[in-house]
């Protein structure tokens, strides 16, 4: 049951983008096609998950037991970077489309605060290392529905008859707040 609740919180009730608003440059930025939505989506997830698990046991197997957990924040940086460099690499020669899709938004992963304020929620939280993958895991999951949710109404909306004036970014900026909006109906899940 424990589990239930987290994943339906990270999901639905404390969605990273449209409730704490982690990660919004990916969101407005990657979120005009549905197939970049995806492909973020996946990229966001691998290295979401595998920060989580190397993060988690660099705190408690070096930072906490030598008592250095100032270095929490640049060394959680470093193993996100390293992580980010691991996906483009996969991606260049798995599929360049994509690649260049995603364009400049692949290596501001390394600073989407979502992957960081994942990895260190689950350190705040005191998770044990399976609570975290499965947080971590579901978080990606809500903001890869929030981004393509997101995405569908952008594609929809290049086909309507928008006034000249609310084009492009602030005709997003109000969908995104609405999406929030309907997000917010979720909170008396959990």
């Amino acid at each position: 049951m424990e589990y239930a609740l987290i994943i339906i919180s990270a999901i639905f009730v404390n969605n990273v983008v449209l409730s704490q608003f982690l990660g919004i440059c990916p969101f407005l930025g990657v979120s005009k096609k549905i197939s970049t939505g995806i492909g973020m989506t996946g990229a966001v997830t691998f290295v979401m998950v595998i920060a989580t698990i190397v993060t988690y046991l660099l705190q408690k197997l070096v930072l906490d037991p030598f008592n250095i957990g100032y270095l929490q924040t640049i060394s959680f940086i470093l193993v996100i970077a390293s992580l980010v460099q691991l996906v483009e690499i996969i991606l260049k020669k798995v599929s360049p489309p994509l690649y260049q899709a995603l364009g400049v938004f692949l290596p501001l992963i390394t600073t989407n605060c979502a992957i960081l304020g994942v990895a260190i929620l689950t350190i705040q939280k005191d998770f044990n290392l399976v609570e975290a993958v499965v947080f971590s895991a579901s978080t990606a999951v809500g903001f890869g529905l929030a981004l393509i949710t997101f995405a569908g109404i952008r594609e929809q909306l290049d086909l309507m008859d928008v006034p000249k004036g609310m084009r492009g970014t602030p005709i997003a900026l109000v969908v995104a707040g609405l999406l929030a909006l309907a997000f917010m109906g979720f909170s008396n899940l959990v």
